[in-house]
């Protein structure tokens, strides 16, 4: 499954496509976007294609959510031993622009049906958008993911049908398709997000900084027919 938005130079180059796997309840996941569309913002005269791809941080969630205080206690031992991580990703997420209210989260979501919208919205281009809005909606505003119709009015935001979407997120449409992309990620050994996959040759891993990215989409840009040739030699010799 990918997710794709794309920008595009008139005459230029076959856009380079940059597959972004990450989980909206992701923090460095949240800054990692926006790193990102600061880093494309250094390199406009690159083509690219931003392609979501789906990823359960915490697949272990259940699929009603749970209580942030048993999540916290679950995956760091308690609430109190979270607060030194929260404060550096709170610095960093403020760096950017953006806003991490830890103190606003009251519920853990499974983001099965978050990443069910994001493919949704992408019929009408409006995937990024709608992982944005999710994203603020959790670390931002503290909104709980795991109630249908705080889903539904997102959706709505971004020009997804109110009623459709209730209707869709009701039935079983698309989980399948989203639970096979997810554990595809993890398979290919993706094991921490955000991950950047340049032109499908090359991975950046965590949230780096614009100019770490700028420069890596720029390399990769520059070069993508050698790195494609060599990784098709290897192929080759492996055959």
């Amino acid at each position: 499954m990918s997710i794709a938005e794309t920008t595009t130079q008139p005459g230029a180059l076959a856009p380079l496509t940059i597959d972004v796997v990450s989980d909206v309840v992701c923090p460095w996941c949240f800054i990692g976007k926006s790193r990102l569309e600061k880093a494309l913002a250094l390199k406009p005269g690159i083509a690219v294609e931003v392609r979501y791809h789906p990823y359960f941080l915490n697949p272990w969630v259940p699929r009603e959510g749970m209580s942030r205080e048993q999540y916290l206690t679950t995956k760091f031992g308690s609430p109190e031993r979270y607060k030194g991580i929260a404060g550096r990703v709170v610095q960093a997420a403020a760096e950017e622009g953006l806003t991490y209210a830890a103190d606003k989260m009251t519920r853990q979501p499974n983001t099965l049906d978050c990443h069910r919208l994001i493919l949704w919205a992408e019929t009408s281009g409006q995937s990024g958008a709608m992982k944005q809005r999710l994203m603020e909606l959790y670390f931002t505003e503290g909104a709980d993911l795991s109630d249908r119709e705080v889903l539904v009015k997102a959706a709505a935001e971004v020009g997804l049908d109110a009623d459709q979407t209730r209707e869709m997120l009701a039935s079983d449409a698309d989980v399948t398709r989203v639970e096979n992309a997810a554990n595809a990620a993890k398979e290919a050994g993706i094991d921490g997000v955000p991950t950047f996959i340049l032109g499908g040759v090359a991975a950046v891993t965590g949230a780096q900084s614009p100019d770490v990215l700028a420069q890596a989409i720029e390399q990769v840009a520059n070069n993508r027919e050698q790195f494609l040739a060599e990784q098709r030699a290897k192929n080759a010799a492996r055959a």
